[in-house]
């Protein structure tokens, strides 16, 4: 199994255009709401998990018909519908996971699910966070090569640990040679490339990677 996607609760109208990753996503799965999400998009739904409990019983039950395996979970419970769908995602042993409907509203819903990357890192799986306006990954040392995306053009290095050391950007607007970046820093925020790829490399420390666009 390659690529997994996960849809979560978050605003419909932070939601990117789901129809656009169909061609590369495996397999989907519905935390709670987001199952309903992917009813309403017409995008087959291989699990819908969670405690469905922000969703009516004529929703629930519609969600219930359409899903190949349906997994109701209680309201009390040690794990949010996230977690819960990522350890079903886990099970699969993707390359990639994809989290959509996961920012917005809450600010601290939104900066754990941002933590949860560094979860899916440390099951040696590349985590990803879209949404209409964003696309968030974590990276580790050593050189990396990034695309240029249109529709999210802006890109920011953010230090996730204290220190990122010997941060090189090639191929981009503000080029960067052997810098290093602390909490707080906003030294590379902004950036854009000057072609139709760059590369970033250092050598100690976590970078959080925004691929982001204007509203």
């Amino acid at each position: 199994m390659s690529y997994v996607a996960i849809i979560g609760n978050g605003p419909q109208e932070l939601m990117p255009d789901l129809s656009g990753y169909e061609a590369i996503i495996d397999v989907w799965i519905g935390a709670d709401r987001g199952s309903l999400t992917l009813v309403e998009n017409n995008i087959t739904l291989d699990y819908a998990v969670g405690d469905f409990d922000s969703m009516r019983a004529t929703e629930k039950n519609i969600v219930q018909s359409q899903a190949d395996v349906f997994e109701q979970h209680p309201s009390e419970k040690n794990q949010t519908d996230l977690e819960i769908a990522l350890e079903k995602a886990y099970a699969l042993n993707p390359e990639k996971i994809y989290l959509f409907g996961v920012t917005g509203g809450r600010l601290d819903h939104s900066l754990i699910n941002i933590q949860l990357l560094y979860s899916i890192m440390g099951r040696g799986i590349q985590g990803f966070i879209v949404d209409g306006q964003n696309q968030l990954t974590l990276s580790e040392p050593g050189r990396h090569k990034i695309c240029h995306d249109k529709n999210y053009s802006h890109i920011s290095f953010i230090p996730y640990t204290r220190y990122v050391t010997g941060l090189t950007l090639e191929g981009f607007y503000y080029p960067l040679a052997e810098e290093t970046i602390s909490w707080g820093s906003t030294r590379c925020i902004s950036n854009k490339l000057i072609s139709d790829f760059g590369t970033f490399s250092y050598k100690e420390g976590i970078l959080l990677v925004i691929k982001s666009r204007d509203v």
